[in-house]
Parts: C-alpha cells; structure tokens; sequence
C-alpha cells in the first residue's frame, strides 16, 4: 500500500524531511502501526516518534487515533501536540 506522510514543526524539524510517499508492508494497518514502521528506521526517527514522546497524528486531514485505520493514498501526518503560527 501507498500513502502520503507528512512531518511539521519541531517533528519535521529533526527528521529533516517534510514529507515522502511510503509504500508499506501488508503488515501495517494503523496509524499506530505506521508511527511504529517508521520508528524502526532507529536513529533520529526512533527518538522523534518515540512511543512515550507526545505526538499529535492526523490521517487524512481529520485528528486521529493510533487504532485508526489506513488506506490506499491516505495522507498521515505527524506534528507535535502544540504549533505556532
């Protein structure tokens, strides 16, 4: 499956992208599982997407849970909990 991430603000910041097309195992589901599949890249994005760390997550444009699901094209996006502007 295909999707559009999306990273803004301090998160964007420390991973040094905006945003990317991924194309996902079959495995992945969730935006959760999704946060998950990118944290496994270790590293800077280990740390910025860091279970405990607080993360605010939207799948396409709507605020959202980990347990909601994904689908083909869908855009994730991660930014921290507050963003100025």
């Amino acid at each position: 499956m295909k999707i559009q991430l999306k990273f803004f603000a301090s998160v964007r910041e420390a991973l040094g992208v905006a945003d990317e097309t991924a194309t996902l195992p079959d495995s992945i589901v969730t935006v959760g599982d999704v946060r998950g599949w990118l944290r496994a890249r270790g590293g800077v994005w280990a740390e910025t997407l860091a279970e405990g760390r607080a993360l605010r997550m939207a799948c396409n444009h709507v605020m959202t849970e980990p347990t909601t699901r994904i689908t083909e094209g869908c855009e994730v996006a991660f930014f921290p909990p507050v963003t100025g502007g």
